[in-house]
Parts: C-alpha cells; sequence; structure tokens
C-alpha cells in the first residue's frame, strides 16, 4: 500500500493506494512528487490508526482515480510549521510560506478580526466609507509616498498616510458614524511593527466627547477578544501621560508585571556619591526575587544600558540577600542603615535586587524603561499569552523638537486641546494637554485619537503654533478651513493599527506574519522585486528627470 497526504486550505487528508485493488495506480501514485497539484477520486474509509492531531484523522480517500493536474519544482524549503527556510527564502517565495499552517493560520485570524470588527461597528451604526488613496502632500507626521501626475507635470500626489481630513469632513457632511479598514502609507525607517503600507480600523464620530469614544471603543475591543479567543477583558485602566512616563518612563507602558520606578533623589542625594548628588533624577526598579543575579549577570545588565540605543553611563544595584543582609555597588558611600533606607523606599524583602540609574530627567526615565523590560523578559514575566491593556489619557499637545527649534504636535496638528488649557498656549505651550488617548496592550500601542478642533479660529491658532504663517496653512490646509466655517460639528475619533492588533491576538513580535505579502526591512518586496526602476520612455511622460546609480 501507498500512503500520501493532500493539503489543502482546510487542512491534511490522507490518501490510500492499494495495489490490491489497482497496481497501475499504485505506480503512478509512487511517482508523485512534493507539492504536485492532484486530482482524485475515491471513496472515504474509516482509518485503522487514527490520527487525534488531525482533523481528518480519522478517516482517508481510498483511491480509485488519479489525474496529475500540474506536477511541481522541488521546493527551496520544507513547507512545514517549523520550516528550514531563512527569513529571506520564505520572503522571495512567499506564495509558497504561505502554504504553512501556521502563516495561513494568521491570515484566517486576520479575517475573523475584520470581520468581527465590521459586524460590532455596524451594529453600533458606523457606515463604511471609502476615503482617497491619491491625495495630497503634507508637512505634518512621517514622510509621504508621493505619485506623479502625468496629466499634470511636474505636481505630485501623496499616498495617504491615513484618511485623517477626509474622515473630519465626513463629519462635517453629516455623516456622523465613521469606519473605514484603510491601507495607509508612511515613508519611514522600518522595525518589526512598521511596514511602508499598513491597515488601520480608522474611526470618527460627531457630537461627541472623549468618553463617548473611549466607551464606543472599549466595547469594539472587548468584543474582539471575547469573540475571536474567547477572553473577558473587563473594563481598561486608564493612566494619565504624566503618571506613565514617572512610574514606567514610556506612554505605554507594559502592565503584565510591576517594577513601577521608584524616584530616590531623597533617599540617595548628599552621600557624597556624585554620580547621584549631580543628577536631576535618581530613579530605580525593584527586580522582585533577583538577588541571585551574579556579578557576571549584573555586568551584562550594565552593558545593556550602556549601548548606544540607550545611552546610559552606568547602573547602580542593591541586593537584598535571602540572610537580610544589603550588598550595594557603591558600599563605600553609604552606611548599613542608608541601605536599609533604601531599601525601605523600595519595600524590598529578601531575595530582590534593587536596580538604580541617574541623569537628566526624561533620558534616565526612557533607560530604566529599557532596563525594566529587559529584566522582565529576562524572568519570562512578558507572557505573549497575557493581555494586559490600558487607556493612556491627557497627552501633551505639543512637544519641543531640538533639531528643528520649534514645537510639533504630539499626535497631529487638528488635535484639540484642553479648554481649560487653550490660555496657556501664548504663556506655557509646552504644559497644554490634549484631548487625546492611545490604547495600549503589553506595551504596545494598537490605537490612537482625539476630540478634533472643529472651528476655524482654534484651528488657525494651533497652526500658528507650530510655525505655520496664515499663508502656509491656507495652501496646505485651506479646504479644512473653509469647511470648519460651513457648520462643523464637534467630533473626534480613533485609528488602530489593525497589522499591530493582529500581531497580538496571534502573540507574535512581528507585524509581517501576519500581513499576506510584506515588505522587508528595507522597504522591498523581494518575491516581484519591488521597487524598481522604470523605463525612460515613462520618466519622460512624467516629466521626470533621475539621477541612475
Amino acid at each position: 500500500m501507498t500512503f500520501i497526504d493532500v493539503r489543502d486550505r482546510y487542512g491534511i487528508t490522507q490518501l490510500v493506494f492499494d495495489a490490491a485493488d489497482d497496481e497501475a495506480l499504485r505506480s503512478k501514485a509512487r511517482e508523485l512528487g512534493r507539492e504536485y497539484v492532484i486530482k482524485v477520486t475515491g471513496r472515504v474509509i474509516e482509518r485503522e490508526n487514527k490520527n487525534p492531531k488531525l482533523a481528518t484523522g480519522d478517516i482517508e480517500l481510498k483511491v480509485s482515480s488519479l489525474e496529475v493536474l500540474n506536477p511541481a519544482k522541488l521546493p527551496p524549503f520544507t513547507i512545514e510549521d517549523d520550516t528550514d527556510g531563512g527569513d529571506d527564502l520564505r520572503m522571495k517565495y512567499r506564495y509558497l510560506d504561505l502554504r504553512r499552517n501556521p502563516v495561513r493560520n494568521n491570515l484566517i485570524l486576520r479575517h475573523k478580526l475584520a470581520q468581527e470588527t465590521r459586524k460590532y461597528l455596524d451594529g453600533q451604526d458606523f457606515l463604511e466609507v471609502e476615503t482617497p488613496v491619491l491625495i495630497k502632500s503634507t508637512p505634518e507626521g512621517a514622510r509621504d509616498f508621493v505619485v506623479p501626475s502625468r496629466m499634470n507635470p511636474g505636481e505630485f500626489y501623496a499616498l495617504p498616510q491615513s484618511p485623517q481630513t477626509f474622515k473630519q469632513l465626513l463629519m462635517v457632511a453629516g455623516f456622523d458614524r465613521y469606519f473605514q479598514i484603510v491601507k495607509c502609507f508612511r515613508d519611514e525607517d522600518l522595525r518589526a511593527d512598521r511596514q511602508p503600507e499598513f491597515t488601520q480600523i480608522d474611526c470618527e464620530m460627531a457630537f461627541v466627547e472623549q468618553e463617548d469614544i473611549l466607551q464606543i471603543f472599549e466595547g469594539l475591543i472587548k468584543h474582539l477578544f471575547k469573540a475571536v479567543k474567547g477572553i473577558d477583558l473587563g473594563d481598561i485602566p486608564r493612566m494619565p501621560y504624566q503618571q506613565a512616563m514617572r512610574l514606567y518612563g514610556s506612554d505605554k507602558p507594559d502592565l503584565r508585571f510591576g517594577m513601577a520606578f521608584v524616584e530616590l533623589n531623597s533617599v540617595l542625594k548628599g552621600a557624597g556619591f556624585p554620580v547621584f548628588d549631580q543628577a536631576e533624577l535618581v530613579v530605580g526598579i525593584k527586580a522582585e526575587g533577583c538577588a541571585m543575579y551574579t556579578r557576571k549577570q549584573l555586568d551584562a545588565l550594565t552593558d545593556f544600558v550602556k549601548r548606544p540605543q540607550i545611552g546610559a553611563s552606568g547602573l547602580v544595584y542593591l541586593r537584598y540577600n535571602e540572610d537580610g543582609t544589603l550588598k550595594s555597588s557603591v558600599d563605600k558611600f553609604y552606611t548599613p542603615q542608608q541601605l536599609e533606607q533604601w531599601a525601605a523606599a523600595f519595600n524590598a524583602k529578601p531575595g530582590d535586587l534593587l536596580l538604580v540609574m541617574a541623569g537628566q530627567t526624561d533620558k534616565v526615565r526612557k533607560q530604566l524603561c529599557e532596563l525594566r523590560l529587559e529584566v522582565a523578559a529576562q524572568q519570562g514575566l512578558r507572557d505573549k499569552g497575557t493581555y494586559s491593556p490600558l487607556w493612556v489619557v491627557d497627552f501633551p499637545l505639543l512637544e519641543w523638537d531640538e533639531e528643528s527649534g520649534r514645537y510639533h504636535a504630539m499626535h497631529h496638528p487638528f488635535t484639540s486641546p484642553k479648554p481649560e488649557d487653550i490660555p496657556l498656549l501664548d504663556s506655557q505651550p509646552g504644559e497644554v494637554r490634549a484631548n487625546a488617548y492611545d490604547l495600549v496592550i503589553n506595551g504596545t500601542e494598537v490605537g490612537g485619537g482625539s476630540i478634533r478642533i472643529h472651528d476655524r479660529p482654534l484651528q488657525s491658532l494651533l497652526f500658528k503654533h507650530l510655525g505655520f504663517s496664515s499663508e502656509e496653512a491656507q495652501k496646505q490646509f485651506g479646504f479644512l478651513l473653509e469647511a470648519f466655517t460651513y457648520g462643523a460639528p464637534p467630533h473626534g475619533g480613533i485609528a488602530f493599527g489593525f497589522d499591530r492588533l493582529v500581531s497580538i491576538f496571534a502573540e507574535l513580535d512581528s507585524i509581517r506574519d501576519v500581513i499576506a505579502f510584506p515588505k522587508n526591512n528595507s522597504g522591498r518586496d523581494v518575491m516581484i522585486d519591488s521597487p524598481a526602476t522604470i523605463s525612460d520612455e515613462q520618466l519622460a511622460e512624467l516629466a521626470i528627470a533621475t539621477k541612475r546609480p
């Protein structure tokens, strides 16, 4: 007897060819190669040696006829759950990679999330409206991808970084609840959770305040987790931006574990240790049960924070040994009584390890955030099957950019300031809070939005504080300012990174494996070899001159 597995989208089914029934048919079957496309006819029978790991493991097909529809070359890597193909090879032959169960299941998960999103939003009276892909380039945000216009020589469209202005115009038009699962484009450096083209769940509502948005879209996230993963999330907590930065050094804190920051200026300054005494902020974390870390492990953590990407100058530790003794890397500057005060500030107990850093406030918080995540990863505290969502609210409206010497919008230039903070725009612009909010899951920002500015005077005022002249604002956003003069309702919205959301549901670090045909880290599609040059004739038709590399 000869056995062959046939694979389709629905799984694997075993075929059996019995020489006692048809030796010629069995011989033909033995000539089949891997990945051949075949057509078989036969009778479904009960399988003697059942396979409980397969959905079809109780049956097999006893074949009576076989036709080869298309032979296949031997694939360049094994098409199995655990393949021997590296990333580059699998991306080149992505259509083969998509035959593997893990990748196919990710796309099935993506489909389910999209369908459940539409189901929930339709039930909340949202309308799905498509917006243009060829739009106008704007100066804020990431770099645009641009498209030359043949009919308008020397002029260019831009691909949308988001449908932001269009969804606001839909609110002006009276469509009070809009959504779109939409493709967006940003020409920026890539990493695991970024692609040059990505997908958003883009939403907007009219006649709402921040609380309305949070309630509706907390409902969406709860619905998705319940419908797709069978998980009841419960109410999602909220945290002001300033608190998130003070306790975790990040506006997207991972709350699957503790290790909140403890500020130590009053405890550790003044003992004659220059690193602490001269620092703007001394701050640390408690790694519970980590006092057993060896000197080699602690040196490795010090090397970790000294990496150029993090930029710290060093790391100080205090071990609270199981026998109750305290051992610090800066013992000569602190008495045993002072070390006890140090431990008390953390509510430490025997077996804990305290890790402390010092420096300029914003920088040292970001550095300690990286250390916190590294220690948590080493201790197995970042379980991908555990979900800890959080709303971060009350963001600053503006952030100072040293390079350009001016303020930039932290979210985008259409974000509304808190009404009570508007008077601070002239005197203390950095203190103005925005009506903005982000949804964070496991340390990843999966969604963000704001209540928008809906009247022309306030929008013009914000453009002024962002460095736009009235002429520049009119040129870039005149159509929106004009629309606001025709009765624009109060409105606000949110956009979720759909690829990121799917990757979190799939318990993956990268979004590439939840996208059917992704780009590599250089923004290339190695399967179709894109981007590519175009002919001189096409360039001439588009009135473009370029230097060939």
